[in-house]
């Protein structure tokens, strides 16, 4: 079987450790594990093609920015074939702690721009995601702001250790399905 694990965030250095990068640092961690040759598709995201757990991956971090990253996620799908419930979506969240991690078969995009333009590229909400935790978002805090700013020295344990439970999710996800990750890392 094949599956599409995208990771989502906006592309350049200078946002490279920011909060709403927190899905392409998940997918670089599960690339790193999984031995990821990372190669361009299509202008518009960089992906790879792995083998896990028995399966064909193909991961995806979108060049298109947060909110058009359904244009690179949609592309690799469809040109692959693979359905929409086979596309998992790993994205930043500020209505949960640093360090929490959120698992979920489908739903809407909960305010999240990025996997709102998936779920309009890919026609469906039932998408499965891997939402890592990022806030909580400071009182009077611009929302755009704070997504857009670096994480602080003193959450850095708190997201690593989040990044390498991403992983293991991800893994549980691929070899046990996806109730069985959701019972053990939600």
């Amino acid at each position: 079987m094949q599956y599409l694990l995208a990771g989502l965030g906006n592309p350049g250095s200078q946002y490279e450790r920011t909060r709403h990068n927190a899905g392409f640092m998940a997918l670089d961690a599960a690339g790193r594990k999984w031995g990821a040759d990372w190669k361009a598709w299509q202008n518009l995201g960089a992906y790879a093609k792995v083998f896990v757990a028995g399966h064909d991956v193909f991961l995806i971090k979108p060049s298109t920015y947060m909110n058009e990253s359904g244009r690179a996620v949609s592309s690799l799908a469809r040109f692959y074939k693979i359905p929409p419930q086979n596309c998992l979506v790993c994205f930043d969240d500020v209505s949960l702690e640093v360090g929490r991690l959120r698992i979920r078969k489908n739903g809407s995009a909960g305010g999240q721009k990025g996997m709102k333009s998936v779920i309009e590229q890919l026609g469906t909400q039932d998408i499965p995601r891997l939402r890592v935790g990022v806030g909580p978002k400071p009182e009077k805090f611009d929302l755009a702001n704070f997504v857009l700013s670096n994480f602080p020295k003193s959450e850095l344990p708190a997201l690593e250790g989040a990044l390498d439970r991403a992983v293991e999710a991800l893994e549980v996800y691929f070899t046990q399905g996806i109730e069985k990750a959701m019972n053990q890392f939600n």
